[in-house]
């Protein structure tokens, strides 16, 4: 059974254990300011002369919303903690994270990672893995929305057929077209999917030329960064990566991880927020060219997330209750397993 937490400070949404202890949590500066240190805790300074003290033990990472001053001072207190930074500009648009220096470093890890990345069959099979998961969570929204009265039938057998070609694929670059063949066909169902009449013809990125795609990605970004911050806390490197290319500019292996849970959190959030209209497309406005979130549906958005990555389910592995955010650092636990003791890596898979 599902158990939701409810959200009880103004700039974040905090995070619990089961038994009521405080966890980290992530912090979403909107309001323009300064951010520096003040002993051991982060001041932030609004333009009004307010301010606001937030104790760095309860700090996971920052999501820097607007425009905000800091300096070198705050960076190597943020440094020294182990504390990620994700910056998004005045569209919402993500532009980069300030990452420290990595605090659990594994030489034989990162050893094992090259070498599946290097070694063509491994890489192969990790990166079916996460298509095989991805797909399948894929489907598994298509039946939940079937099974409410939406006509998805000939989208499921387009997916199911799709589906058995990923095991024959004998190479990365067949297998991607094969992915993209699936999402072609999933978010053509999204307008029998989505009640709001709002045209959605296909995925455009750079830039978002409609509402649902600037909504997609603006979430996917999110679900990018979070599982960055997960990756930070294992000894895993970011940059090495096997379904998508590893790349001087990104951190690859989170697009790869992000592709199991996009499905299961950021689409599904997506279609429940449009179809209770908690947004529709008077929270968008055009600039250059393109469709952007108004601050305050992004905020909206941010809290309904953060009430889906802190809802539990019951783990059929683990036996217990864990939250949708653990489901990401699981999911790396079970990469670097298969990468140290070589035991089997599959994705997860949703079964609810």
């Amino acid at each position: 059974m599902k158990r939701y937490v409810k959200n009880v400070l103004i700039l974040i949404y905090v995070m619990y254990k089961g038994d009521g202890i405080l966890m980290k949590q992530s912090y979403y500066l909107f309001k323009s300011g300064r951010i520096q240190r003040k002993d051991n805790t982060l001041e932030i300074v609004y333009k009004d002369n307010s301010k606001k003290s937030i104790p760095i033990e309860r700090v996971n990472d920052i999501y820097i919303m607007t425009e905000f001053d800091f300096n070198t001072s705050l960076l190597n207190f943020l440094g020294q903690k182990g504390i990620l930074v994700h910056y998004y500009n005045y569209y919402g648009f993500y532009t980069g994270t300030f990452c420290p220096k990595e605090q659990l470093v594994s030489g034989k890890l990162l050893i094992k990672q090259v070498e599946a990345y290097t070694n063509r069959e491994k890489r192969l099979e990790i990166a079916k893995a996460f298509i095989d998961a991805a797909s399948y969570n894929i489907y598994r929204n298509l039946v939940y929305y079937k099974n409410r009265g939406k006509n998805l039938e000939q989208y499921m057998k387009e997916i199911e057929s799709l589906r058995k070609q990923i095991q024959k694929c004998t190479d990365v670059q067949e297998l991607m077209g094969i992915e993209g063949n699936i999402r072609k066909t999933y978010y053509s169902s999204w307008n029998e999917i989505i009640n709001q009449d709002i045209a959605f013809e296909k995925r455009v990125k750079n830039p978002p030329d409609n509402a649902i795609n600037s909504l997609i990605s603006y979430v996917n970004s999110i679900i990018y960064t979070r599982v960055l911050s997960e990756i930070y806390k294992t000894q895993l490197n970011p940059t090495i990566s096997y379904l998508h290319e590893p790349s001087e500019r990104r951190f690859s292996l989170c697009l790869d991880v992000a592709e199991i849970f996009k499905p299961i959190i950021a689409d599904r959030l997506i279609f429940s927020m449009l179809n209770r209209n908690q947004i529709t497309e008077k929270d968008f406005e055009e600039g250059l060219n393109f469709l952007y979130i108004k601050d305050g549906a992004r905020k909206d958005i941010l809290k309904e997330l953060d009430k889906k990555l802190l809802t539990t389910i019951n783990h059929k592995t683990l036996g217990r209750e864990v939250s949708y955010e653990y489901l990401i650092r699981l999911e790396l636990y079970k990469l670097i397993k298969y990468l140290l003791e070589d035991i089997p890596y599959e994705g997860f898979k949703m079964w609810w």
